[in-house]
C-alpha cells in the first residue's frame, strides 16, 4: 500500500499561461516538463456501494498498459489529500478485484479496513461493476527537487469529467509529495500564488464525477464530534481540535460560494468561530505571536461571513415573521424587500471573499501551519515541554477556568445591558465549544447535559443578541432617501422587536437557574 500525499489547486484556464513564468519552476525543476493525455474510467455498482465506503475505483490506460488504481476515503484540509492507494496492472479496461484483494492481504488494506476488505471480496461485486463516468485530460507534469531531501511532482491538469449526461471542465494543479515533508507542499503553494491567482481545491476527480452522476446543491455541514483519545500529549489535542475545525469550514465553502442557502454561511462561520476558540483556548501554551497573521486573516473572513448572516438572519427569519403576522402591511413588505437586497449584496461579498486569493492564502497558510507544526518556533523551552503533557490534564483545568469565568458573568445577567450579555454570550459559546472539544475526555452522561444546558443557555443569549443587531441593521435603512413610511415601519419594528426581547430576558433567567446548578466538567 502506498499513501498518496497531494495539495490539489484549482487554477482559472485564462491564467495557465502564468504558470510557466513562475520562478519556483526555474529554480526547482530537474528537467523538462513531460505532457501525456489520461484517460480513466471509473467503476461502481448501481448502489454505488463503493462510494459510500468512502473508496473509489479507475481503470486508466498509459501508453499500452491498463493500471487499475483503487483509492480509500483519507482526508482532505486545506486542500491536502491523504489517503490510501493501490495500483496493479490488468489486462483491459476492464477492473480486476482479485488483483484488488491480493493487494488487500493483511499487512496492507486488509488489516487497516477489514470491512472494505470484505467489500471487495464479494462473490458478487465484480458482476455488478459498471462504468459510471470518465475523466479525460492533459497532463504536463515537471519533477521538482526542493532544498534538503523533500520532492515534489507539480501536475497541470486540463481536460474535463464526462458523465452519461454531463460534463465539468477540469482545470487544475496538483502538487504530489514524492518523498519529504508535506508542510512543504503549501510552501510550494503559497509561492505559486504570489504569480498565479489560485484557489484551493477540497474535491478530487473522483468526487466530482459522482456529483455529476446524482447532481444537487451542496448541503450545510454542521461540526462533527472531535476524536481525542486520553493517550494523547497537549499538542496532539490541539493538532486534532484545529483540524476538525478546519475542516467543518472547508466543507461549507461550495455552499457559500455557489448556493443561496443561508445555512452554509451560517455553518462555515460556526467552523471560524470554533476555530478561534480553539486557538483561544490554547492560547496560554501557544503565544499569539505565533499565530498573529492567521487570526488576523480569521477576524478579517469572520467578519465578512458575519455581515452576511446578520443580514440574512433579518431578512429571511425576524422581518418574514413580522409579515407573517401583519400580511397588508405594504410598508412592513417593502422594508423586507429592502432587507434582502443587503443580504444579497452581503452575500456576494461573502461569496467574493471566499473565491478570492487572499483567502486560499490564509487557507494555505494555516495548512502549512498544521502540518509542520510551525508555532514550536515561537514556543519556549519550558513551553514545549508543556504540550508534551498529558491531553485530560490540561482538558480538566480549561474547562474549570473557563466555567469560572462563565459564572462571574452569568451572576451579572440580571442587571446587564446588550454588552454585557454579549460577553456572557461570547464566555457561553467558547466554554460550549472547549466542552465539545474535549467531551471524549470527559464522562459522557454529565458532558451531554451540560453542553444541553449551555446551549439552550447560547441560543437565549443569541435571539436577544439578534434582536439588538437586526435594531442596528435597521436603522442603516433609514438613511435620507428612505422614505417616511419606511421610518415610520422601522421604529415599530424595532419596538415589537424590544417587546420582544422583555419575554426573552424572562426565559433566559430561567435558562441561567438550570446551569448555575451545573457542577464544572472533570475526567472521566
Amino acid at each position: 500500500m502506498a499513501t498518496e500525499i497531494e495539495l490539489k489547486l484549482l487554477i482559472d484556464p485564462v491564467h495557465v499561461r502564468l504558470l510557466r513564468r513562475v520562478p519556483l519552476l526555474q529554480r526547482y525543476a530537474v528537467e523538462k516538463p513531460v505532457s501525456r493525455l489520461q484517460t480513466s474510467t471509473y467503476f461502481d455498482t448501481p448502489d454505488l456501494d463503493l462510494q459510500r465506503a468512502g473508496a473509489s475505483l479507475r481503470v486508466r490506460r498509459v501508453n499500452r498498459t491498463w493500471i487499475q488504481t483503487f483509492k480509500t476515503k483519507g482526508y482532505a484540509q486545506a486542500g491536502l489529500h491523504q489517503r490510501g492507494e493501490w495500483e496493479s496492472r490488468v489486462a483491459n479496461r476492464q477492473p480486476d478485484l482479485a488483483a484488488l484483494v491480493n493487494l488487500a492481504a493483511p499487512g496492507n488494506l486488509g488489516k487497516g479496513d477489514p470491512a472494505l476488505l470484505a467489500l471487495l471480496s464479494e462473490p458478487l461485486l465484480a458482476d455488478r461493476l459498471r462504468p459510471l463516468f470518465t475523466t479525460r485530460f492533459k497532463r504536463t507534469a515537471w519533477s521538482l527537487k526542493l532544498t534538503g531531501f523533500d520532492e515534489v511532482e507539480l501536475a497541470l491538469d486540463r481536460g474535463e469529467v464526462l458523465g452519461r449526461e454531463a460534463a465539468e471542465p477540469i482545470s487544475e494543479i496538483e502538487l504530489e509529495l514524492r518523498c519529504g515533508d508535506p508542510a512543504r507542499l503549501f510552501d510550494v503553494a503559497l509561492e505559486l500564488i504570489d504569480t498565479v491567482p489560485l484557489r484551493v481545491g477540497n474535491i478530487s476527480k473522483a468526487a466530482r464525477g459522482y456529483a455529476l452522476c446524482a447532481p444537487q446543491p451542496p448541503p450545510p455541514v454542521k461540526a462533527q464530534r472531535v476524536e481525542l483519545s486520553s493517550a494523547m500529549s497537549v499538542e496532539q489535542g490541539f493538532e486534532c481540535v484545529l483540524r476538525n475545525c478546519l475542516a467543518q469550514v472547508q466543507a461549507n465553502e461550495t455552499g457559500v460560494a455557489q448556493s443561496d442557502n443561508p445555512e452554509s454561511v451560517h455553518q462555515m462561520r460556526v467552523g471560524l468561530r470554533r476555530l478561534r476558540a480553539g486557538l483561544s483556548l490554547f492560547s496560554g501554551l501557544i503565544p499569539k505571536a505565533a499565530s498573529g497573521y492567521l487570526a488576523e486573516e480569521l477576524r478579517w473572513i469572520a467578519g465578512t461571513l458575519g455581515s452576511a448572516r446578520d443580514w440574512e438572519v433579518l431578512a429571511t427569519e425576524t422581518l418574514p415573521a413580522l409579515v407573517e403576522k401583519f400580511p397588508d402591511d405594504s410598508a412592513l413588505a417593502e422594508l423586507r424587500s429592502a432587507a434582502r437586497n443587503r443580504a444579497g449584496e452581503c452575500r456576494n461579498g461573502a461569496r467574493e471573499a471566499v473565491m478570492s486569493v487572499r483567502y486560499t492564502k490564509l487557507l494555505l497558510s494555516f495548512g502549512a501551519w498544521i502540518e509542520g507544526r510551525r508555532w514550536r518556533a515561537a514556543v519556549t523551552e519550558p513551553g514545549l515541554q508543556a504540550l508534551t503533557a498529558p491531553l485530560p490534564q490540561f482538558a480538566g483545568m480549561a474547562l474549570k477556568v473557563r466555567h469560572k469565568r462563565l459564572m462571574k458573568h452569568g451572576r451579572r445577567l440580571k442587571k446587564s445591558g446588550d454588552e454585557e450579555r454579549h460577553a456572557t454570550r461570547i464566555a457561553a459559546k467558547k466554554q460550549r465549544y472547549a466542552a465539545e472539544f474535549f467531551s471524549a475526555l470527559c464522562a459522557g452522561r454529565r458532558v451531554e447535559k451540560y453542553v444541553r444546558c449551555l446551549a439552550a443557555l447560547q441560543d437565549s443569549l443569541g435571539q436577544l443578541n439578534d434582536a439588538a443587531t437586526a435594531a442596528k441593521l435597521l436603522a442603516e435603512l433609514t438613511g435620507p432617501p428612505s422614505p417616511p413610511e419606511r421610518r415610520e415601519c422601522v421604529a415599530f419594528v424595532t419596538g415589537w422587536l424590544a417587546g420582544g426581547s422583555q419575554a426573552k430576558l424572562a426565559q433566559l433567567a430561567a435558562e441561567w437557574k438550570v446551569f448555575d446548578k451545573q457542577r464544572a466538567l472533570a475526567n472521566k
